[in-house]
């Protein structure tokens, strides 16, 4: 069975009692120009340890001078801030299916000395604790000491399901509680803890990018407005 966050476990009642969060928009973005950290935060602990929102730096950011964005830090060791774990209950919740996003993209910057393998949880949280769970299949690698750099994490084709008794990908997809962004290596099973890392990470742009259609699909749309145009000309003809 898999093992669950102790993040999940302390937020769950607190989702559960609160009212519905806003839905998801294709296009919507966080760019943290305001001052604050736009709904991200590191989750509390146990002792009831609250939740903690993620710093927003002023400048630095992928537009250079003036641009800011969003760190993430983790102390490794165990314990509270030792994991690279961030999310957000608020915009990035809702019905990713009905809203037509297909992918998260975002520029990131592993401003730390430890290679970063990274991966989106859609996470749909109930009064007992998480009931569905898909997680991104192939995490995005990010070497140490890299510059900043635009990635993708693909939601239609691109996840896997967490092995909860009754998970469903389609469930998580279509009533996600939260989106979380975590540092999480592990191969046979990246839905469990984050492992403890000393790391720092910056993020901006944060995007809900609208379901592209694949190439056959274009060919068809296409096909027809060349169709309806040539019914157009010999109606007035």
């Amino acid at each position: 069975m898999r093992r669950r966050s102790t993040l999940s476990a302390v937020l769950a009642v607190a989702f559960a009692a609160a009212p519905a969060a806003a839905q998801v928009t294709a296009g919507q973005v966080d760019d943290f120009t305001g001052p604050s950290a736009e709904g991200w935060f590191y989750g509390g602990g146990p002792g009831g340890v609250p939740p903690t929102p993620a710093t927003v730096l002023a400048t630095g950011g992928p537009a250079g001078v003036g641009d800011a964005f969003m760190r993430l830090t983790a102390t490794g060791g165990g314990g509270q801030g030792s994991r690279l774990s961030i999310l957000n209950a608020a915009q990035w919740g809702g019905n990713y299916t009905a809203a037509g996003v297909g992918a998260i993209q975002m520029d990131v910057r592993n401003a730390g000395m430890t290679d970063l393998s990274l991966r989106l949880f859609l996470e749909t949280i109930g009064a007992m604790g998480p009931t569905d769970i898909a997680y991104s299949t192939v995490p995005v690698t990010l070497a140490a000491g890299s510059g900043w750099t635009r990635v993708v994490f693909p939601l239609i084709g691109g996840l896997s399901n967490a092995p909860i008794p009754g998970s469903a990908i389609a469930d998580a997809l279509a009533s996600a509680t939260l989106l979380r962004l975590s540092h999480s290596p592990d191969p046979l099973d990246p839905s469990g803890p984050a492992p403890a890392v000393v790391a720092t990470l910056d993020v901006d742009n944060v995007a809900a990018v609208a379901v592209v259609p694949e190439p056959t699909t274009l060919t068809l749309l296409a096909g027809g407005a060349a169709l309806l145009a040539l019914a157009r000309r010999r109606r007035v003809g």
